[in-house]
């Protein structure tokens, strides 16, 4: 019951995180709700880590023991286990995103991955470099407050993508994004007429496929596992890197799937 109770203000986290690295809500969930059983069924697999940290090994250690023992059981990844198969496969990209995105420290990073300091720090600048490498896109962001969307369209523009529109209500979203047909959509949950980023992002997505990535203050009730929610989430107020990262990590999942449908 102690260990249960230490680790349970951190899940609604992995479950950001698990979404984050498998690319849909459902393999994230379904990942970290057995990693839960397995330390319920036997609590002294249990790292002797901190309980966050712990959390954090047992469910990557979890993970990747699934796929390398021969893969998902059929049903529970469903057609995404190809992609979350490459995404967890670069050891660079889980540490970017354990620093980046999820604020652990190299040491707390090294320590969840099992390895050096040195090391971790050689794998943060390769993702680094890859990131910097990666193709750029057109960007429509969805975004009612004027700075933060400044801040989003500088962070995105460093990385060499365009920004082709920033729209502040759900009318406009779907005006821009007949107009541009944009690569990558950034949206914030709450808009400034009252409507709703998830409303105009459905209303985008019934006339093409576009990668989205949603923008909230209040991540945490947007990862409770209980219904149909957003796969990636960037965490108001946030980070340049953490932005960066989480981006990275969306267009990664979607050029992935291009290559494979050719």
């Amino acid at each position: 019951m102690a260990l249960a109770n230490s680790i349970a203000p951190h899940v609604p986290h992995l479950r950001r995180f698990a979404r984050l690295i498998t690319g849909t809500q459902r393999t994230g969930d379904a990942m970290v709700a057995r990693v839960l059983q397995s330390i319920a069924a036997d609590p002294s697999m249990f790292p002797e880590l901190s309980a966050k940290l712990g959390l954090y090994q047992c469910f990557l250690i979890t993970l990747t023991r699934r796929y390398r023992d021969g893969g998902p059981e059929t049903g529970l990844l469903g057609a995404s286990a190809s992609r979350s198969l490459a995404a967890l496969a670069p050891e660079a990209r889980l540490a970017f995103l354990l620093v980046s995105v999820e604020g652990f420290s190299p040491q707390e990073a090294a320590q969840i991955l099992e390895m050096s300091e040195k090391r971790i720090e050689q794998l943060l600048s390769e993702a680094a470099h890859e990131i910097a490498h990666q193709i750029a896109t057109d960007v429509l962001i969805i975004e009612d407050e004027p700075l933060i969307a400044l801040d989003l369209q500088r962070i995105l523009e460093s990385l060499g993508h365009r920004i082709v529109s920033i729209a502040r209500t759900r009318k406009d979203a779907i005006k821009a994004a007949g107009e541009h047909k944009p690569g990558l959509v950034i949206a914030d949950i709450r808009l400034a007429d009252g409507s709703s980023g998830l409303d105009a992002v459905d209303d985008i997505l019934r006339s093409f496929a576009v990668p989205v990535v949603f923008v909230t203050a209040y991540p945490e009730r947007l990862s409770t596992g209980e219904g149909p929610e957003p796969t990636f989430l960037i965490p108001k107020p946030f980070r340049d890197e953490s932005v960066k990262a989480i981006v990275s990590q969306v267009l990664f999942f979607d050029q992935l799937a291009a290559r494979r449908a050719h």
